[in-house]
């Protein structure tokens, strides 16, 4: 039995579908070919994309996005606390800990909360803010994975220094901070003006009750807010532009999210039995388990943009000779991208 040599490297790469790769393929002959009789209509070509994508780096990135929110989820806390004190009264710090707790399934609250009200109150002063500083750099390894997983699926590189991404990953943590804030004086402002009509404006209840429960989707709306910020913020800046959809992949990764907060207790209270397999270790297994589908939601949103972004030479290769005026203005954007790049 003779022992075939291994292939060369680039035999053995991976196809990557991201736009960079085709962003290539349809500057050349085969590419534009391809593109022109390939197979299958545009919506089969996006969920082949997503669901290649998600196969190569879905699953690793899931695991490495749930042990870094395990790992990020109290000094989190802590960050908002510093913020809530900073513009709030000192006894309402905690509030945080209820928004982020509104999102979580509650068999996974159950296990956080305590430790996190513990973390809250064991903290005040200068230790409080101390602590808020080393949040900042614990949650930005969070946001920088985000980043990567975005990277990886636009096929892009780093192009900037590593302190400058970090800069760029404090702004989006305390932008999220903030809306987190805005979301909760929401409900606040909404739930003072249910008691305000209930007391002085009795006969109006019948008629902005149904008005009034619409108001529970706030948290949904605060949530798609934040996972916005961050997509749009940590997306490649050559796919920032309008060209390139991001509400997608957000509103996937908001209803992922909720489907999985909503149907996760169900699945775990008649299908699993966690405390017979880890005892005592149940409740942070659970934890995990759940941040792991929420990152996969993450990785499944990211590559749908990423597959839904249709490159100018992809256009290009696709737009009839005689069509001078959308030709001329795709030559345009490419040479325009190409100088931002």
């Amino acid at each position: 039995m003779t022992s075939q040599p291994l292939p060369e490297s680039p035999e053995r790469a991976i196809q990557s579908l991201s736009p960079e790769q085709r962003r290539r393929e349809a500057r050349d002959l085969r590419g534009r070919i391809e593109l022109q009789v390939g197979p299958g209509t545009r919506a089969w070509e996006v969920a082949k994309r997503t669901l290649v994508g998600t196969y190569n780096d879905g699953f690793i990135h899931a695991g490495n996005l749930a042990y870094l929110s395990m790992l990020a989820i109290f000094p989190f806390f802590i960050l908002g606390a510093a913020v809530f004190s900073a513009f709030g009264e000192e006894a309402e710090r905690a509030a945080t800990i209820n928004a982020v707790l509104y999102a979580l399934p509650p068999i996974v609250g159950n296990v956080i909360e305590p430790v996190a009200r513990d973390v809250i109150e064991a903290r005040s002063g200068w230790l409080l803010w101390a602590g808020a500083g080393v949040a900042l750099w614990t949650v930005g390894s969070l946001v920088e994975t985000i980043r990567d997983i975005l990277r990886r699926a636009y096929g892009t590189h780093a192009t900037h220094a590593f302190w400058k991404y970090r800069l760029l990953s404090t702004g989006v943590i305390l932008s999220a901070v903030l809306l987190l804030l805005f979301s909760l004086i929401a409900q606040f402002v909404i739930g003072a003006a249910q008691e305000v009509i209930a007391a002085y404006f009795p006969q109006l209840v019948d008629g902005v009750g149904d008005l009034l429960r619409l108001t529970r989707i706030v948290p949904a709306l605060g949530l798609f807010g934040s996972l916005y910020l961050i997509f749009y913020s940590l997306t490649p800046s050559k796919y920032r532009r309008k060209r390139y959809p991001k509400w997608p992949g957000v509103l996937l990764t908001t209803l992922w999210w909720i489907a999985v907060t909503t149907v996760m207790p169900a699945v775990l209270r008649n299908f699993f039995a966690y405390d017979l397999t880890y005892g005592g270790l149940a409740g942070v297994m659970i934890v995990l388990f759940f941040f792991w589908l929420v990152g996969l939601g993450v990785v499944i949103g990211a590559e749908l943009n990423a597959a839904l972004a249709e490159t100018p030479e992809e256009e290009f290769s696709q737009t009839e000779e005689t069509d001078e005026g959308r030709r001329a203005a795709l030559a345009r954007e490419m040479e325009e991208e190409e100088h931002a790049a």
